[in-house]
Order: structure tokens, then C-alpha cells, then sequence
């Protein structure tokens, strides 16, 4: 039986994907597969890989333009998630009840592989390579999707697995209907994007909270039970599935917690117990612990054997640009975190180092509330160094909780007033709080142009 009923949405006729990256291309795959007229269509240009990829498909497509006579004909749309509903060409499919739906939710109508789902404003990348990890050393059959990875639906398409660990993003979840979590993460919710949501945050939670939509009393839930956010909307967005909290602040007799002996104890109902010392853990910090706890719960829903968790937990590795150890000169650590484009990340990343940090930080300023890092950058940071073109608010929010803050001219030049302002001991940390746009193509660029500056020192 498949995640959804075959009769929600159309099974052949005109499919149009709109946007040819990772996720639309895959959709143009599986759509080709399974015997639709398929077309893509991207506002913007498609890079080479993708274009080489739909003519070897023999799948039409348009690049820098959207064609109305092409698309308002669709049977099925499947829109790429950084499309925004007030676009117009959204606006006109939605009246002409054109059925728009996300990659994700095309993809699991052909699938009755588990899906294991996480999503959260923060931690959410890394939370998702650790399970894939987990489950992956433990020798369970699994493909790595959503955010990350190949698509989702070209695995579905091309390389099926038994199960998936699937990276969700708000904008993804807001074009899933029928889609069901066998596993459904909600890590923290935190502002973020609330451009896209009426600068409201309760739609935002809304947006989170889709991930339990369609849950039946045999799937889990797993959540942060210290989130504020997310323990205020429980009531409003019940769920049937069996509830895992975590927590580092009390005892629980189902879920994770850490006891007063720094011990995470893992307990799922009709599973061996989990225990594993914090200090054990391949990666540190308290966000980090977790970041584990959500990953090692849905590891013994799976039941994963203790022995093979406490090896891939100790020895996992962390993704690029996410709190990655770049190097140490003159006993100087360089952190590139350059995949923190929100405040909440930055704080992440404050909290899990110790004193004496200069921080690196700018960019496209999404609107951003500086207020919840001024604690810790009143007792860590010595200097901040500013990238990108929007500054003026950084300088606004710090200038009275740090000793130096200083524009930049370019990341080489950042990372040059860093080594010069940074003592023996010190860490210098790229964690800009803003998306990347304004210098650099995105923020493995960003990341990768400071890694190359701090080679150069």
C-alpha cells in the first residue's frame, strides 16, 4: 500500500514542473516514468548539469521565462518550494483550481517506503545526516532526501530504497496534503522566513506543525520538550502518533533525556533502553546533544542495535559550513558556520564555544531580532566583523555589547582583520545571521571563500 491514495491527484496526463533544480528535475523523472506529458519551465536560467540531464530524459523545458499557453494547461503542477504563493503565476493556476503540489508530496504516492521526516528552524541538516548515518552503519537500506541529497523523487524513480530520511523545510510542507510521516521531528521553531507567512509567527508554527498531518496511531512524534514554541502548540495541532519528547531539563519515563550523571538515556516504548555519556559524543554542545537525542530516538523506533548507535554517534562528522573546523593557525581556531543564515543558528553557534570568539557575521538581513544574542555576545565576543551590505543594523544592535565592531571589504578581508584582532587561544567565527545574496551565490560560497582566506593566511 502506498503513502497515498493513487486517486488524490491526477495519474497521467500533463505534469509541468516549476523550477529545474535538484528537486524539480527529479519530479521531471519519476513524472516521465510513470508515463506523463511532462514539461519544466524555470524563471530563471538552468545550470548546465540539470539541462545536460532533461535533454538525455528527452523532457521538454523553457529556462527564463514561464510560457502561460505551457503551463495554465497542466493537469498537475509541482512547484519548486522557493516559489512564493503571491507570485502570479501561482495566483492564476490557484484560481484556475490547478492541483500545486510539492515534490515531496508528488514523489510519496510511489512509495511504501518508511519516511522518516525532520524538520525545524535550526539543526535540521545536521539532525538529518546523523540519522542517515545512524541507520546507514546500522545496515538498514536507506536513501537521504528533501533538502539534501538527490531527490527524493528521483530515488523513488531510479534508486528506491526501504526507507528514507527526509530534511523538510516550512516551504516544502506548505505544498504536502495527503503526504504521511511514519516518523514525524519537529526540532524548534524559532523566527525564521516570516516574510513568507505574514510576518506571523503562528502561521510559521502552522507550516511546522503540517509535518503531523495525516499521522495514525502506529507512526511517532518526536519533539523538543524545552522549545517554547512547540509546547505551546501542542494543543492546537493534536496528533494520534505515540509522542517522543526530548529534553536536557527533567526526567522522563518515554522519550531522551540527560540525567544528572551527563548520561542521555533513550526510552521508546518495546525497545532496549539507550545510554550513552554526552562527553562521548562525536559532536559537542548542547544543541548537538539535541540534535542526537531526535536522531537516536528514531534510530531505536528502527531498532537499531546499541552497540552500532554508540559507534556512529561517536564518530559522525558534521556536515560542511555547519560549525565545521577549518583550521587552527597560531593557535587560533577558524570556524566556518556559514550555513547560519538566521539569529537562532548564530546562537547555536555562540553557545557552543567558549570565551574570546570574533565574530564574523552580515549579509542579507532577513528582518532579523538581534535581542536573544546580546547576552552572549555581551560575554563572548571581543569583535565583530561585518560582510555584506547590510551592516548598519548589526552595528545598531552590538555597538554598545562588544569593544570593536568593523566593516569589511571582502571576505579575504574579514578574515585578515580577524588574524590580526585574534589572540592565541581565541576562535574566529563565521556565523553570519543573513542569507548570503549579496556577495556570493549562496552560502557554501560564502563558506568556501572563507575557508580559502584562512589557507591564505
Amino acid at each position: 500500500m502506498s503513502n497515498i491514495a493513487h486517486t488524490y491527484y491526477p495519474q497521467s496526463g500533463r505534469l509541468v514542473i516549476l523550477g529545474a533544480g535538484e528537486s524539480g528535475v527529479g519530479a521531471a523523472i519519476l513524472g516521465k516514468d510513470k508515463g506523463f506529458d511532462v514539461f519544466v519551465s524555470d524563471m530563471g536560467q538552468i545550470a548546465d548539469s540539470y539541462k545536460q540531464t532533461l535533454e538525455k530524459e528527452q523532457i521538454s523545458f523553457e529556462e527564463g521565462k514561464h510560457s502561460e499557453e505551457l503551463i495554465l494547461n497542466a493537469d498537475l503542477v509541482v512547484k519548486s518550494p522557493g516559489i512564493p504563493e503571491k507570485a502570479p503565476l501561482i495566483k492564476q493556476l490557484r484560481s484556475l483550481n490547478k492541483p500545486l503540489i510539492s515534490e515531496i508530496e508528488f514523489a510519496a504516492q510511489y512509495t511504501d517506503a518508511k519516511l522518516y521526516c525532520i524538520t525545524g528552524s535550526n539543526g535540521k541538516t545536521t539532525t538529518t545526516m546523523l540519522t542517515y548515518s545512524l541507520l546507514k552503519e546500522g545496515g538498514v537500506d536507506v536513501g537521504l532526501a528533501g533538502n539534501i541529497g538527490n531527490s527524493f523523487a528521483l530515488q523513488v524513480a531510479r534508486d528506491p530504497h526501504a526507507c528514507y530520511v527526509l530534511e523538510i523545510s516550512s516551504f516544502m510542507l506548505d505544498d504536502m496534503y495527503h503526504f504521511r510521516a511514519d516518523v514525524a521531528v519537529i526540532l524548534n521553531i524559532t523566527p525564521d522566513h516570516l516574510d513568507r507567512y505574514e510576518y506571523k509567527m503562528e502561521n510559521y508554527v502552522a507550516s511546522k506543525f503540517r509535518m503531523l498531518q495525516n499521522q495514525r496511531e502506529t507512526d511517532y512524534f518526536i519533539y523538543c520538550l524545552d522549545d517554547p514554541e512547540t509546547v505551546a502548540a501542542l494543543d492546537k495541532h493534536p496528533t494520534k502518533a505515540i509522542h517522543l519528547p526530548f529534553t536536557q531539563e527533567q526526567a522522563l519515563t518515554q522519550g531522551a533525556f540527560v540525567d544528572a550523571d551527563n548520561t542521555l538515556n533513550i526510552l521508546v516504548p518495546n525497545r532496549e533502553v539507550f545510554t550513552m555519556n554526552i562527553e562521548e559524543l562525536s559532536l559537542q554542545g548542547k544543541h548537538n546533544v539535541y540534535n542526537n537525542s531526535a536522531a537516536g530516538l528514531i534510530a531505536k523506533v528502527q531498532e537499531l542495535r546499541n552497540q552500532s548507535m554508540k559507534e556512529s554517534m561517536g564518530s559522525f562528522v558534521n556536515i560542511e559550513h555547519r560549525l565545521e573546523h577549518v583550521a587552527s593557525v597560531g593557535g587560533v581556531n577558524y570556524i566556518n558556520d556559514s550555513k547560519a543564515t538566521n539569529v537562532n543558528s548564530v546562537w547555536y553557534a555562540l553557545e557552543s564555544f567558549s570565551t574570546d570568539i570574533v565574530l564574523i557575521m552580515g549579509g542579507v538581513d532577513k528582518g532579523n531580532d538581534y535581542d536573544m544574542l546580546r547576552d552572549l555576545v555581551k560575554s563572548k565576543v571581543k569583535a565583530i566583523i561585518c560582510i555584506g551590505k547590510d551592516t548598519g543594523r548589526i552595528h545598531e544592535a552590538f555597538e554598545d555589547d562588544t569593544e570593536v565592531i568593523v566593516n569589511s571589504a571582502s571576505m579575504s578581508d574579514a578574515v585578515q582583520i580577524a588574524s590580526h584582532l585574534a589572540k592565541k587561544g581565541d576562535t574566529v567565527l563565521l556565523s553570519p545571521a543573513c542569507a548570503s545574496f549579496d556577495w556570493f551565490k549562496n552560502y557554501e560560497e560564502r563558506g568556501d571563500k572563507f575557508k580559502e582566506a584562512v589557507m591564505a593566511l
